[in-house]
């Protein structure tokens, strides 16, 4: 049995995504999860200071922490909207659902796993 993404992004934006988006200007959403990889899409406006490396970890643990039908994925791949050198990019990706990624960045949650 699968996980229901569209019931995953609203519980995690009611839970944790709302205060992101307030507070620091940093949206997410789960766009899928196979084998074990979590697919998250990121779009961070001028509120947010971290670089694309800290996004992905913090991200990539918040969304694994906060949801218990992802607490077993093995990592994480981020594709990363960045519209603090683009505003433009925010208005097209709620406009349309589209925008080009800035960065994509990846993290595995168990240092060991391709050893």
């Amino acid at each position: 049995m699968g996980i229901n993404i569209q019931e995953l992004n609203r519980k995690h934006l009611l839970q944790s995504d709302v205060v992101y988006r307030v507070n620091h200007g940093l949206s997410s959403r789960l766009v899928n999860f196979k084998n074990g990889i979590m697919y998250l899409e990121v779009i961070f406006t001028k509120k947010w200071t971290k670089n694309y490396d800290e996004t992905t970890d913090e991200l990539a643990y918040c969304w694994k922490n906060s949801n218990s039908e992802l607490n077993k994925a093995i990592g994480c791949k981020v594709y990363i909207i960045d519209a603090r050198q683009f505003p433009y990019k925010k208005d097209l990706y709620l406009s349309s659902g589209v925008a080009s990624y800035d960065a994509k960045k990846g993290v595995l949650f168990q240092e060991d796993l391709l050893n």
